[in-house]
């Protein structure tokens, strides 16, 4: 009795677990995008130079580094994304803060030519996109790319490159997968090639290459500066709510981009490994996919890589801008002078090299395996940072999450150590 009024005879209606379900989707909904913004950036040119390669050269032996990598990347992402989330800093800003200067510089000069590699890739793969639908010179293509990446990330907020960013990963993803449709990959032969691993001498440049064009260093860095663009406030109890959001946000974001290397992985098997042909570039691939898959699939190829070219174009230069503006110690919002020094400071020498007119296709396999010899220089400390808790706090690694961490570091320096013994004219096989 309250108040005069019998409860019992007044029960109060019990919470409908639908509505509470209903409120968590759409909080949920409200925190993907930057996951999406990292997939774009690792399904890139470069991926396709290395994936065309793997397919092309190689049938479907090659898939399980797809698989591999996508299990480092959602790990490192996740990690990434944490960081950032937690300090309300991006990784370059907490390099800078947490780490002696010249480990600071080192970190600073790799990243550097991470993101030069990286671009170099992008530019060149808007404008292989433009060259095979419109007959455009390498270089025009490349400069028409950088001005529209320009505009894109100058004149346009965040949230309106994000959606752009969407609309071209919603585009080659279904590019791709009617590719797949179009191509009919014996699935019998493929699918056990996702999951049992092997290498050797012939294959490790590719396989290297491949990784280092899924696992990014500059994505996670971009990942880290990203999620600021959601708001992470709150007790300890609500932001852990919250980083189960960035993880689905990430899971989904990766497990699409698993999809769509793969589904390059198997077209290029079913094309060209089955017919003998081997892939000297991507312009030759679109002209031979032509006869043998037919217009639609070459229209959807030459479509879909100028789509991704740019796109990652786009993602490139925010972690270029994100990068150096975080290592000087300058504010990293997208319309200030440092940001977009940046950017332009770092597409300069990729799109020099592309007005040189070198070998395309080569010029992607190369700047694929830079990335990989560049990675472990951003893992490392990555790993470091978000398992000191005075960075991190109660949300530091724990001792499994960092074990887990330093299998994958020492993953990629074995695998950049055969690389360098296969330069060095070794041969071996795994």
């Amino acid at each position: 009795m309250e108040d005069g009024i019998d409860k019992s005879l007044h029960p109060q209606k019990p919470l409908n677990p639908a509505l509470g379900r209903s409120k968590t989707w759409r909080e949920l909904i409200k925190y993907i995008g930057p996951g999406f913004i990292v997939t774009l950036g690792f399904i890139d040119p470069g991926n396709w130079a290395t994936n065309m390669a793997a397919g092309a050269n190689f049938n479907y032996s090659l898939l399980w580094v797809i698989t591999l990598s996508t299990i480092m990347l959602i790990f490192l992402q996740h990690m990434a994304a944490r960081l950032g989330i937690i300090t309300g800093k991006s990784m370059a800003e907490n390099i800078k803060e947490h780490f002696p200067k010249p480990l600071s510089n080192l970190f600073g000069l790799t990243i550097s030519i991470a993101c030069m590699a990286t671009t170099l890739a992008e530019y060149l793969g808007g404008a292989l996109g433009l060259k095979i639908l419109l007959g455009l010179p390498l270089w025009a293509g490349a400069l028409i790319t950088f001005g529209i990446v320009i505009a894109s990330v100058i004149f346009q907020c965040y949230r309106q490159v994000e959606r752009m960013i969407l609309f071209f990963l919603v585009f080659i993803a279904g590019s791709y997968i009617a590719q797949v449709f179009i191509t009919k990959p014996v699935w019998s032969a493929a699918i056990p090639q996702m999951f049992i691993p092997s290498v050797n001498s012939e294959n490790i440049m590719v396989a290297m290459g491949m990784m280092g064009a899924v696992v990014m260093s500059h994505n996670i860095y971009l990942h880290s500066a990203t999620v600021q663009s959601r708001d992470w406030t709150g007790n300890p109890a609500r932001i852990r709510k919250l980083l189960r959001f960035e993880f689905i946000d990430t899971v989904l974001a990766m497990f699409l981009g698993w999809v769509v290397n793969s589904a390059m992985i198997l077209v290029a098997a079913a094309v060209f490994f089955t017919n003998g042909i081997k892939v000297t570039g991507l312009e030759q691939a679109a002209a031979t996919l032509k006869p043998l898959a037919g217009d639609a699939a070459w229209l959807l190829f030459g479509v879909a890589l100028f789509f991704c070219g740019v796109g990652s174009s786009i993602t490139a230069s925010m972690s270029s801008g994100n990068i150096m503006a975080g290592y000087l110690g300058k504010d990293l919002h997208g319309k200030t002078s440092w940001y977009r020094v940046g950017m332009t400071v770092l597409s300069l020498p990729p799109l020099f090299i592309i007005v040189l007119n070198f070998d395309s296709y080569q010029v992607l396999l190369i700047s694929q395996v830079v990335l990989s010899i560049m990675l472990p220089f951003t893992v490392i400390p990555l790993l470091l940072l978000v398992k000191n808790r005075t960075v991190m706090g109660s949300f530091a690694s724990g001792r499994i999450e960092t074990m887990v961490g330093v299998i994958i570091a020492g993953a990629v320096i074995v695998l950049n150590a055969l690389l360098l013994f296969q330069f060095l004219g070794g041969s071996f096989t795994l």
